[in-house]
This record gives structure tokens, C-alpha cells and sequence, in this order.
């Protein structure tokens, strides 16, 4: 199922940003740039997952007649 592959891959971007944190801790000189880029990459991971939920779940008790 398609969901299951963009979770897994999900997953798989927390391990690359878990790794490039272990390696801002490890070079100093980087350490800035790496925590920067270990930021981006945990939250395309974070987008993966909301758009999995946003567009998987459906939206309880959403009408858009009411508004």
C-alpha cells in the first residue's frame, strides 16, 4: 500500500536526521549546518506524515456547509 511506503520512508529520513545530529556532535566545525540540515530533513519527514494523515484519515464531523 502506498501509505505504508511514504511511513516507511518517513522513517527513514528520522534515521538520516538522527545521523547528521550524531555527526554535528562529532565536527564542530559543521555543527551548525548539520543540525540545520538534520532539522530539515526531521521535518519533510514530519510533512510526509501529516500529509498521510491529512489525506488517509477522514475528517470527522467536517461539513463544509457549516461555515
Amino acid at each position: 500500500m502506498p501509505v505504508n511506503d511514504i511511513l516507511q520512508e518517513a522513517r527513514r529520513l528520522r534515521k538520516v536526521s538522527d545521523s547528521l545530529d550524531l555527526l554535528a556532535d562529532k565536527h564542530e566545525p559543521l555543527s551548525e549546518a548539520l543540525s540545520l540540515l538534520s532539522g530539515s530533513v526531521r521535518n519533510s519527514a514530519t510533512l510526509l506524515e501529516v500529509l498521510v494523515a491529512l489525506k488517509v484519515t477522514p475528517a470527522s464531523g467536517a461539513d463544509s456547509t457549516d461555515a
